[in-house]
């Protein structure tokens, strides 16, 4: 029987009654202690919402990340300021990237932390999504920090994730995924590809540090970016970053490909230069997307990946995680986990399907 993993990538739309909170703790009117109270009831309900949908493997929904999954282990620095690089999305929006004023560089909030805290609410085996040093990176200013150079702090940089990685699978993930939602976007930022291989080499210094063993259990994610049902590379052609993307020293990768105009061609790079280590979950929920997708369109998408890649290297995933920023209401609750529920299912029907293909062809 062949039984195709499925995992979602991270973020869940926050309950209007934690975004409703997180706005009385800006204001002053919610002290850490009522704020933590909310941060419990969040991650409670959004974990036994995730149990029901049947997915086998869970996470806390990102909501103890404050503002972002991008921006989480340094909210509250005093060596951070608001006004670093800006990311333009397709519909006109703009987030903007805190900005590293002074050194050293240090975590403080690891999603370990996150994680422990969420651990105690289910029996089942949880993931953790982190963001990449890649991501991190773009933090350092284009001038000089005084007393302090884009190297130390590179060095300070992967240093604390390869820390927050360990203390991930000490805290009981059986999964660490990194968002690499950046690579995409580094082609467009520069289409000469060398800030694409840098962010390549750095995230492989962090990599490096684990065992081949070790990386069986670590996943690169990529996407052109969810924010506002809005995307800021998707018209960067996926032929650029694929090829590099399968460099980096992982034994899990999560590719937004639902909502690819021509997955066909995506998903032919893909089996070109995935490595046999290596299993690539495809997406096949568009998370953009309001409408909820059935069981039989989402088993159709696996079929197709299924027609390029190994089933042995196969999985499933959602294109991206729904609502990664605090305020992004575009998507609900009640959507994500309605397409996460039909990912499980259509996921298991191709799963089916493709168990009485083989056992024919055996007959």
């Amino acid at each position: 029987m062949i039984t195709l993993p499925t995992e979602a990538i991270g973020s869940i739309p926050r309950t209007e009654e934690l975004m409703q909170a997180q706005r009385q703790f800006e204001s002053g009117e919610l002290d850490a202690e009522a704020m933590t109270t909310f941060y419990d009831q969040a991650v409670q309900l959004t974990m036994r919402e995730l149990e029901a949908t049947g997915s086998p493997i869970i996470s806390d929904g990102e909501q103890r990340k404050t503002h972002s999954f991008a921006t989480y282990s340094v909210e509250g620095g005093e060596n951070i300021a608001p006004d670093g690089l800006e990311i333009p999305f397709q519909d006109g929006h703009v987030r903007r990237l805190p900005r590293l004023t002074a050194g050293p560089f240090r975590f403080i909030l690891s999603a370990s932390e996150t994680l422990a805290s969420a651990r105690q609410y289910t029996q089942r085996p949880m993931k953790q999504a982190i963001i990449s040093v890649s991501a991190l990176s773009l933090f350092y200013p284009p001038e000089s920090i005084p007393d302090y150079t884009r190297e130390e702090f590179l060095e300070d940089l992967v240093n604390e994730q390869e820390k927050e990685i360990r203390a991930c699978f000490a805290a009981g993930a059986q999964k660490v995924q990194i968002d690499f939602t950046e690579g995409r976007l580094a082609i467009k930022l520069d289409p000469s590809g060398s800030v694409l291989n840098g962010f390549i080499d750095l995230n492989n210094r962090v990599l490096e540090r684990f065992t081949d063993e070790d990386r069986q259990y670590i996943g690169i994610h990529t996407c052109p970016g969810a924010d506002h049902n809005s995307t800021h590379s998707a018209d960067v052609d996926y032929a650029e970053l694929l090829p590099s993307l399968f460099e980096l020293k992982a034994g899990n990768f999560y590719i937004a490909m639902a909502a690819e105009t021509d997955p066909d061609r995506a998903l032919r790079i893909v089996a070109r230069y995935l490595k046999p280590w290596q299993r690539a979950f495809i997406g096949v929920i568009d998370v953009n997307n309001p409408y909820i997708e059935t069981p039989e369109e989402v088993c159709k998408r696996v079929l197709e990946a299924a027609r390029h890649i190994p089933l042995e290297q196969l999985g499933t995933t959602d294109d991206c995680g729904f609502s990664p920023f605090c305020d992004d209401i575009y998507t609900s609750r009640s959507t994500a986990f309605a397409k996460i529920r039909a990912r499980v299912l259509g996921t298991t029907m191709a799963s089916e399907q493709l168990s009485s293909q083989q056992s024919a062809r055996y007959d």
